[in-house]
């Protein structure tokens, strides 16, 4: 029998809260976060209810402001840049170190706040946070040549990115933008992370970093955020349909952009023996339950090699660890050992049973379904954010698990049987940030990696967006705009000599690094 399990003492949403009003007292009050703009905090906006996807408990939700408003601390973060641009880089760079100093100090804090407001389990947290002050220490120490000739855009950067990495992703951005001469913009995400966002702007903002946050709708805001003559950057990360909308409104303005867009990334397997080292890696693949834009949701498989193929992933996908990020046996435990939680939130759930529901009727088999009784969770706790495992053969050419991007732990497998085949399945989704390509032959590798329309396309292992030095980008649909990474994100953010092209992917040119 199970043992019962109980919440990790010290860990609740509760201690969480009281712990960021004790830290940051002028962004956090009573139920609710502030909006920061004009360099102060702002008791505005509309705050809608929010619940945890880990339990369906009440947690803060975002303070969503209406586009007037917004178009205010735009042109507050306009002045702000103004005055920046000017800031000596030593300067710039003291205090966007002396930001990360604090947010060294602050990091159990910030991946708890990661735990509850977008479930993700706490070593993937924590190494959420950890990339966001370990990535932006590399610019702090090194960014000086990457600025050689180069300036500080017109306007500021606004940055609207989706939920799933808070820190590495959206702060990291935010820091580095600043320490290039800019004033950085955010929107939180709607669908969680405000909490911890507030917290790492406030610790910015009282190192004299130039950032602003605001809260609301896509729609309400975009105005203000993508469209006013006062942005000189925006950089997007989400789906292509928001994306697709961004894209024409920048193009039309002729803005600097970085637009990361969603893509169907792929694992092929053609040719393969080495089963064993396939078998480790597939439990990686489900980190944060694929809620990541470079998770690979997708093989396609030689079909003579499916039953080798089966033999090495069944095994693998049963071991996956699901369950409550905080559940423990005993309140002093350590934090468990999660594969991942749950995803964003019940709806996206819901979504992601209802697709798999309907690929198995119109004819898509299913290999693998876990069940909640292997899961672990609280007695009693709200589950209906969380979903077990599914692998599916062959889903239907209407299904949407067949073109698109689960977001969810959700694998679909496509049998093959010549080259062609596994190129034009692989290139399914027209473009892609990351694939990978298993096959034992490095001369096969090297002939069909450059027709596998991805950025970054690896010899039978993953890839992922990187840190550092690692540039990234997207082919296709999946990216818009500039490439970032390594000294390429300092130039997207910042203007060279006269006539420069930047590296990246737009309407009237492609430029790879």
């Amino acid at each position: 029998m199970a043992p019962t399990l109980t919440l990790k003492t010290g860990t609740s949403w509760p201690d969480a809260w009281q712990r960021c009003l004790a830290v940051a007292p002028e962004a956090f009050h009573d139920d609710r976060t502030f909006n920061l703009w004009n360099g102060a905090w702002h008791e505005d906006g509309r705050v809608l209810p929010a619940v945890s996807p880990v339990d369906g408990s009440p947690i803060a939700g975002p303070p969503r402001l209406d586009g007037t408003t917004a178009h205010r601390a735009v042109c507050a973060a306009l002045d702000q840049h103004r005055a920046w641009r000017h800031v000596p880089l030593e300067e710039r760079r003291a205090r966007v170190a002396a930001t990360l100093d604090a947010l060294t100090e602050h990091r159990t804090l910030l991946a708890l706040l990661l735990v509850w407001e977008i479930g993700k389990p706490w070593r993937l947290a924590q190494a959420d946070v950890d990339r966001a002050i370990d990535g932006v220490r590399w610019y702090v120490d090194g960014v000086e040549p990457m600025l050689a000739g180069r300036s500080p855009l017109d306007g500021p950067v606004s940055n609207i990115a989706s939920w799933n990495y808070p820190m590495s992703v959206l702060v990291h951005a935010l820091l580095v933008q600043s320490l290039a001469g800019n004033a950085a913009i955010a929107k939180a995400p709607t669908d969680g992370g405000v909490a911890c966002l507030t917290l790492a702007c406030a610790l910015a903002a009282r190192e004299g970093v130039p950032v602003t946050l605001v809260s609301g709708s896509g729609g309400e805001l975009s105005q203000a955020l993508v469209r006013a003559p006062e942005i000189g950057c925006v950089s997007f990360v989400g789906g292509r349909d928001t994306g697709a909308a961004v894209a024409t409104a920048v193009a039309d303005l002729g803005k600097r952009h970085v637009l990361e867009q969603e893509g169907l990334n792929t694992w092929g397997i053609w040719n393969y023996s080495d089963w064993d080292a396939f078998t480790a890696v597939i439990p990686k693949l489900f980190d944060y339950g694929k809620q990541r834009c470079t998770a690979y949701p997708r093989f396609v498989v030689q079909r003579h090699l499916f039953d080798a193929f089966l033999a090495a992933y069944l095994p693998a996908v049963r071991t996956l660890r699901v369950g409550h990020p905080l559940a423990v046996e005993q309140g002093d435990d350590p934090y468990p050992e999660l594969d991942f939680g749950p995803v964003i939130n019940a709806a996206k759930a819901k979504e992601l049973q209802d697709q798999v529901a309907v690929a198995i009727e119109r004819g898509a088999v299913p290999l693998h379904r876990a069940t909640p009784d292997d899961a672990r969770f609280l007695p009693g706790q709200d589950t209906s954010a969380y979903v077990q495992p599914v692998t599916l053969l062959d889903p239907p050419s209407s299904s949407p698990l067949h073109h698109a991007e689960p977001f969810g732990p959700v694998d679909t497998i496509v049998l093959v049987d010549t080259e062609a085949e596994l190129l034009a399945a692989m290139n399914a989704s027209n473009g892609a940030l990351v694939a990978t390509l298993s096959t034992d032959d490095r001369a096969t590798y090297e002939r069909l990696a450059p027709h596998i329309r991805a950025f970054k396309v690896g010899h039978g292992t993953p890839r992922s967006r990187g840190d550092r030095d690692e540039l990234f980008g997207g082919l296709g649909a999946s990216w818009r705009g500039a490439f970032v990474g390594g000294d390429l994100l300092v130039r997207a953010v910042t203007r060279g000599p006269q006539g420069e092209r930047l590296p990246g992917n737009f309407p009237e040119y492609q430029l790879l690094p």
